[in-house]
């Protein structure tokens, strides 16, 4: 088998790669969860805070299914959606209230938590609370954002933005590790395709994981279509179990997936949400692909 092969990139340079999808990566830990491991690991939630109740109980019921599979994971979830499609649109409890929530879910479900900030000045409470603090696709170049975030001491994952190619990703590292912080991790989340639309190219996930730095699936925003229902985003969460085996097969480190009891009555980014019963079946195929790319029994 060649262990070497040729992929083009937009500045029509070419880049030899090492079989990228095994490339090494810095591995590092967020509580108990190893990140850039030999285990695939699991990011995942509601879209938004909705409620306390909802909150602990989504986070209880997946913590239930990846302990069973013993599966590392993180529960995510936002305090506030800055980038709706309308001014209508449901942004959350807001930082106060949706900080508290995201503090009882890390303390009473014991686990690690992820939320994205907007703004620097976010970044300190949110800092409080969360294990990992995401920077938003839409924000991907905004470097005072990630220069603040990494400041933070916590773990950083940003999100690729729709309109980045992946060998640009190296630059928005560069920023977080410009301040000391190697706890970085990056995640793929699809490249605007026409209007309210995005597609995957999967040759992006082995040339950003060549960087050194873990990368994440977003199997659920990646079947987004932005904007695609008028006021708000549309989505085809009928594709997640297929996009989602794809990229590990492609060697991703983690998935990262939008998580719902009940994706029709969710009050964001309901129509690209995994439904909760479809999450261990899923997962259960995942972990076997994982194994298989990475040559575990």
């Amino acid at each position: 088998m060649a262990l070497y092969s040729r992929l083009s990139i937009p500045d029509c340079r070419r880049v030899e790669y090492r079989f990228l999808m095994l490339a090494a990566t810095k591995p590092f830990k967020i509580g108990s969860v190893e990140i850039g491991g030999r285990d695939l690991f699991l990011i995942a939630g509601p879209c938004l805070v909705e409620s306390e109740s909802h909150a602990i109980k989504m986070a209880e019921a997946i913590r239930a299914i990846t302990d069973r599979l013993q599966i590392p994971y993180i529960y995510k979830s936002s305090y506030d959606k800055a980038n709706r499609t309308s001014i209508t649109g449901h942004r959350g409890l807001g930082i106060e209230e949706g900080l508290r929530i995201l503090g009882r879910v890390a303390n009473g479900a014991g686990v690690p938590v992820l939320t994205d900030v907007h703004e620097v000045a976010q970044v300190r409470a949110a800092a409080e609370v969360a294990a990992v603090l995401q920077v938003p696709a839409f924000l991907s170049r905004q470097t005072d954002l990630i220069v603040e975030v990494a400041r933070s001491g916590r773990a950083v994952n940003i999100k690729k933005g729709q309109f980045l190619s992946p060998h640009e990703m190296k630059h928005a590292i560069e920023k977080a590790a410009s301040q000391g912080n190697h706890r970085v991790m990056v995640t793929e989340r699809g490249t605007s395709f026409g209007y309210n639309n995005l597609v995957v190219d999967f040759r992006g996930l082995p040339i950003m994981r060549s960087f050194g730095y873990p990368v994440v699936y977003d199997a659920t925003h990646s079947l987004q279509r932005p904007g695609g229902l008028g006021s708000s985003s549309g989505g085809d969460s009928h594709f997640i179990e297929y996009m989602a085996r794809a990229a590990v097969a492609c060697g991703v480190d983690g998935v990262f997936m939008e998580v719902h009891d009940d994706p029709t009555a969710a009050l964001s980014d309901g129509p690209n949400s995994l439904p909760l019963e479809r999450l261990a079946p899923l997962l259960e195929k995942l972990k076997s692909i994982h194994e298989l790319v990475h040559g575990e029994s």
